[in-house]
């Protein structure tokens, strides 16, 4: 891997010579190009647990399992600041992006808290009132190329960080995306530290999101990759990660849509994962091969989607930091990556503007999946705890409504509405569960 980054280093500054685009160029100045937004977010979340399942997060998994509650209830405001600079005029470009985050606690309650991550938990189980975040990165520019270190949001399919619940999870590190060559971007990161979506330290443990909480952890993750846009319609992306003392993992994507007429078009997306154990292998044996497939079919106001996962792997597909799975049937309630998993997913989605409602989505998807089989798994795995069995299966239900105001005082106001059902066998080893979201966000930009 350490050769892989230092080739990867010589490639990104190595390719000015041949850039066709310098976005340093362009630059007008720190403040000249800067912008601070303001995103106000309210989230409610309510889980009924059905077939004898419970709620084991907060003060409920100090309680014997017969006493604990059948539900979790959640509701919070999120405040979220950001700002983001220009770069400083000339050869090399100076910048700085930072954000202040805010959580505040609505209702809930130490037995009424879940494992959906909306709000603060303290040591002993009981919510907190209010929670906060802050940090900041600086930034370099030299052409196209922009080195950034410091707490942030960054997106790849290999380390990804999540904004699906009241407040973002960030990571600390350094992080290189180039774009001399364009429709070439390439990057290069190097992340030691995370804060999950409720925290309010940046100082903790990089999220791993399967494995036994016990396992020791590594110290950081490394990656490298890029996307490729050979033309409009037809991207590709390839990456390789790895987790320091656990695995490798090795990502190769693509999506390519092709049009048949003005309101007809087809889509295709595919996503492999490759994972393998190394150094000290603190998680155990891994030789894990995952990919999914989905084809879309549009026309007009519709699109009809049908999808196929498959899980080649005695234990599950795991990833690093909440936001790292590309996976096209990684649903709200289960990413159906169990060991030896296989899935299918069935997809409807509607734009509502067919009926003059411009800016209003609706979608259902349903997932089935089976054949899974954690009988084979080593008793010293990370991932024994699960309890995987043979034979599981399990299905999913989401219905999602969504509208998103296209214009007026009340532009980019946001309103998702989302109805979810889960239901599994016991040697799935996941919950049966019935979910209600609402969430309401309205950004100010300047």
């Amino acid at each position: 891997m350490k050769n892989k980054i230092l080739f990867s280093c010589g490639l990104l500054l190595g390719c000015h010579s041949l850039a066709t685009y310098a976005a340093q160029q362009e630059s007008s100045g720190f403040l000249e190009d800067s912008t601070l937004s303001v995103l106000n977010r309210t989230v409610y979340d309510y889980r009924n647990y059905r077939h004898g399942n419970t709620n084991s997060a907060a003060r409920n998994k100090y309680k014997l399992k017969s006493q604990r509650n059948d539900y979790a209830e959640e509701w919070g405001y999120g405040l979220m600041t950001k700002f983001e600079s220009g770069f400083t005029q000339g050869t090399l470009g100076v910048g700085m992006d930072a954000f202040g985050f805010f959580g505040l606690k609505l209702d809930s309650g130490g037995g009424r808290a879940g494992k959906s991550r909306l709000l603060a938990v303290k040591n002993d189980g009981h919510v907190r009132s209010s929670y906060e975040r802050f940090g900041a990165a600086g930034k370099l520019r030299f052409s196209s190329t922009v080195i950034k270190y410091g707490i942030q949001q960054l997106k790849t399919p290999i380390f990804s960080t999540s904004d699906s619940r009241l407040l973002p999870e960030s990571a600390t590190g350094w992080l290189v995306t180039s774009q001399e060559i364009r429709p070439l971007m390439l990057q290069l990161g190097h992340f030691t530290a995370a804060a999950d979506r409720n925290a309010s330290s940046s100082t903790n443990d990089l999220v791993v999101n399967y494995a036994n909480p016990a396992m020791k952890k590594g110290k950081n993750f490394d990656f490298v990759g890029g996307n490729y846009a050979l033309t409009d319609q037809f991207n590709l992306m390839s990456y390789v990660g790895r987790y320091q003392n656990n695995w490798y993992t090795y990502y190769i994507g693509s999506g390519y849509r092709l049009p048949l007429n003005e309101t007809q078009s087809i889509k295709f997306d595919f996503n492999l994962y490759h994972s393998k154990d190394y150094g000290k292998a603190y998680a155990g044996k891994i030789s894990n091969t995952t990919w999914s497939f989905m084809t879309s079919y549009v026309v007009s106001y519709h699109q009809f989607s049908i999808g196929y996962q498959r899980v080649n792997s005695d234990t599950p597909f795991d990833y690093v930091s909440r936001g790292a799975i590309w996976l096209n049937n990684a649903a709200q309630l289960s990413d159906f990556n169990a060991p030896h998993e296989r899935s299918w997913q069935l997809g409807y989605q509607l734009d509502l503007a067919i009926w003059d409602l411009n800016g209003a989505l609706f979608n259902i998807a349903y997932i089935k999946g089976d054949h899974i089989d954690g009988t084979r798994m080593s008793k010293q795995s990370a991932y024994y705890w699960l309890g995987y069995g043979k034979n599981g299966q399990h299905w999913e239900r989401d219905i999602s409504l969504q509208y998103k105001v296209p214009e007026g005082f009340a532009k980019d106001l946001k309103i998702s509405l989302r109805y979810d059902v889960h239901r599994a066998n016991k040697t799935q080893a996941e919950l049966n569960t019935d979910q209600i979201r609402v969430a309401v966000e309205y950004p100010l930009v300047w």
